[in-house]
């Protein structure tokens, strides 16, 4: 491979890297009790995929609704974990997707979210070919398929890394306190034990009565 064919693959790779749809991914914290909405403008007869997971807080669960800009119910669960969900917009305006913990009274959430809108764009110059393809275009093509693949794969691990690095936080403070809690209940009980051996081999002064003295 010549110098000039690896800078255009390097470049390739690069513009790879950076043509992706439009897509807003957040991870936010939901408190108990309350409702958080995100809105989002969509064009007519554009894909939209919707996809969602709870990290940490509670049963792993909340309300998720999504609506039209004619406030029509596109997607609406009860108390989901984790969920994905793709359709076309029928009109043209702000979606609006609501994630609601208003059924909890004092566990927080952390969730992820991405909605992605519109299907990703082709390569630069890949879509406009009127012969076959090159073996640099479809090495790029396929090495593109694949960073999507591995982003994917990576995103999907962090969560699952974030919620059980949660989950052995809670288990170890409940530890703790259970240790602490056997610890006072050992000293108070080893301090009960002493107080009541040394009661018993504590020496009792005789008692002598008034009368017995006299005589």
């Amino acid at each position: 491979m010549s110098l000039k064919t690896a800078h255009e693959l390097l470049l390739v790779i690069v513009v790879c890297l950076f043509n992706f749809s439009k897509s807003t991914e957040l991870t936010f914290e939901l408190p108990d009790s309350a409702k958080e909405c995100f809105h989002q403008e969509v064009q007519k007869n554009t894909s939209v995929t919707l996809e969602y997971q709870v990290i940490t807080g509670g049963q792993y669960d909340v309300d998720v609704s999504l609506k039209d800009p004619k406030n029509n119910i596109i997607y609406n669960v009860v108390k989901m974990q984790f969920d994905s969900n793709t359709f076309t917009a029928e009109h043209t305006g702000v979606y609006v997707v609501c994630f609601s913990n208003e059924f909890s009274t004092f566990s927080h959430k952390l969730i992820y979210f991405d909605f992605q809108v519109g299907d990703e764009q082709p390569l630069p110059g890949i879509g406009e070919h009127v012969t076959v393809m090159t073996q640099l275009e479809t090495s790029a093509q396929e090495i593109h398929k694949s960073l999507n693949t591995i982003i994917d794969f990576q995103t999907h691990h962090r969560l699952r890394e974030a919620q059980g690095r949660k989950r052995a936080e809670d288990l170890n403070e409940r530890v703790l306190w259970w240790s602490v809690m056997e610890t006072i209940a050992i000293v108070v009980i080893g301090i009960g034990q002493v107080l009541v051996l040394k009661n018993f081999f504590t020496d009792k002064k005789p008692y002598t009565s008034l009368t017995n003295y006299k005589s």
